[in-house]
């Protein structure tokens, strides 16, 4: 469909209307209430984990600091969505500025897509730990975790400011209702008179470019642990190492199993597709702390000196 007409360009609209998930009046409260209340625990989780991290000097090795860094990210695309969709459930005017959508789109993606890396870094850094132990400390230094971090943070901001060249540079002619609770490219290229194809293709690239390298170091990174722990033949020390791989394989799961879920729903179903995104937006980041935590001996020995610290100051 080609551009209806010249005079209701993109760069002429200077705010969008979110419409946010459809219930009834009465229930707004109670879903500002499941926001905050998740939210708050999103905060909770997430700003302890990294101070854990940050404090306790037993942490100080290439999986947490990316643990660390996953925290940050967990906390920062929550952040930029959850406050602006709160505000919009008991505001009557859910509007949100022209920069603002751009914002928040280009953070949500900067963070999604840095979130993907970081975990392909992690899948790595557990196959040099259990694959080639003597060689570990060697080779995962700190100045490598560092460039595995930045250039998860440079793909991230490449594919973020591609995507939103070509959402924002559409046309809208009809309607600047955005059919969300957030910004995001499939509902705004539903409001455009513009040929979306280019934004079809675009996306559909960097899904490819994205997904399909950070699934396959993944997967080979957990072939050669499997076929490493195999070969041990102590059931305990077996059970050991795949302790420490669970809570990053858990992380995994929820992250590709609620992506999939958002993207792959029917879009005759943008419903179906908002709890979906608030899985993702809400859910993930606050249990991706509570895996770490609960599976992990490190984490919980330092919450409980952290603890016990407390309980002697009080």
């Amino acid at each position: 469909m080609g551009d209806k007409g010249g005079d209701n360009h993109s760069e002429e609209v200077t705010d969008f209307i979110l419409v946010g998930i459809r219930i009834r009046p009465e229930l707004h409260s109670l879903l500002f209430i499941l926001f905050l209340i998740v939210y708050g625990m999103v905060l909770l989780g997430n700003l302890s984990m990294i101070g854990i991290i940050v404090t306790d000097p037993r942490l100080n090795t290439p999986m947490y600091f990316f643990l660390g860094n996953l925290s940050i990210i967990d906390l920062s695309y929550s952040t930029v969505i959850v406050p602006k969709a709160m505000v919009n459930i008991l505001s009557q005017k859910k509007t949100i500025s022209f920069a603002g959508c751009v914002a928040q789109l280009f953070l949500y993606a900067l963070f999604m897509v840095t979130e993907a890396f970081i975990l392909a870094a992690m899948a790595y850094d557990r196959f040099m730990a259990i694959c080639d132990p003597l060689l570990y400390t060697v080779r995962m230094s700190r100045g490598l975790c560092i460039q595995l971090v930045a250039g998860s943070y440079f793909c991230g901001w490449i594919s973020s400011i591609l995507q939103i060249s070509v959402t924002f540079s559409m046309t809208f002619c009809a309607s600047r209702v955005i059919d969300h609770f957030y910004c995001d490219s499939n509902p705004i290229e539903k409001i455009s008179c513009s040929n979306v194809f280019m934004n079809k293709m675009v996306s559909f690239c960097l899904a490819v470019v994205i997904i399909l390298p950070t699934i396959v170091v993944i997967v080979v990174s957990y072939v050669y642990i499997v076929s490493t722990v195999l070969k041990i033949r102590s059931s305990e020390s077996r059970k050991k190492v795949f302790s420490t791989c669970s809570s990053h394989l858990g992380v995994v799961s929820l992250l590709y199993g609620t992506v999939s879920f958002v993207y792959l729903t029917p879009p005759n179903n943008p419903e179906l597709r908002k709890v979906a995104s608030v899985c993702y937006i809400l859910f993930t980041p606050m249990l991706n702390p509570l895996i770490y935590s609960l599976r992990n001996k490190d984490v919980k020995d330092a919450m409980r000196k952290v603890l016990w610290k407390k309980t002697f100051l009080l």
